[in-house]
């Protein structure tokens, strides 16, 4: 009886411990999508990226991937993001995929230029740089390598 009770209540301090851990989790996680106004912007490829990635700017999030979708005459990847309604991108706002590490998630980095004019909202991004895989970077790698040995 006293072996079965040390049990019962060792599990409810376990269960205990993990319910704490989860409202921390909640509380201070942001997994929730940023709300502000949406802007698009048209990839030939993207990766991956999946819809609640982040939107960064000098790796600071300042919205989320809301949708992607292809369009139907060029076949091309069209991402709809969420922006802060405090950042305002200028017209030549680069975006492009980028990649947490070899194994990491994809988002969204937005480079912003230097125009006086901004996007506004449901508007597009101009300039888009699409995703390149570990292949893809190898192989230009490899190019620019076996390139430089046929001018001698």
């Amino acid at each position: 009886m006293g072996k079965n009770l040390a049990e019962t209540v060792m599990g409810g301090l376990v269960l205990a411990v993990a319910l704490v851990f989860l409202y921390f989790f909640v509380n201070t996680a942001q997994v929730t999508a940023v709300q502000g106004y949406n802007v698009s912007a048209t990839f030939a490829k993207i990766g991956g990226l999946q819809k609640g990635s982040d939107v960064r700017i000098s790796g600071i999030n300042v919205g989320t991937v809301i949708d992607s979708g292809l369009n139907p005459e060029t076949y091309d990847a069209v991402v709809k993001l969420s922006i802060e309604p405090t950042v305002k991108l200028p017209k030549d706002t680069v975006a492009m995929i980028a990649s947490e590490g070899m194994i990491g998630g994809k988002y969204v980095r937005l480079r912003p230029g230097n125009a006086k004019t901004f996007i506004k909202p449901d508007g597009a991004i101009g300039k888009t740089e699409d995703f390149k895989s570990l292949e893809d970077q190898v192989g230009e790698i490899i190019f620019l390598a076996t390139s430089g040995d046929k001018k001698k």
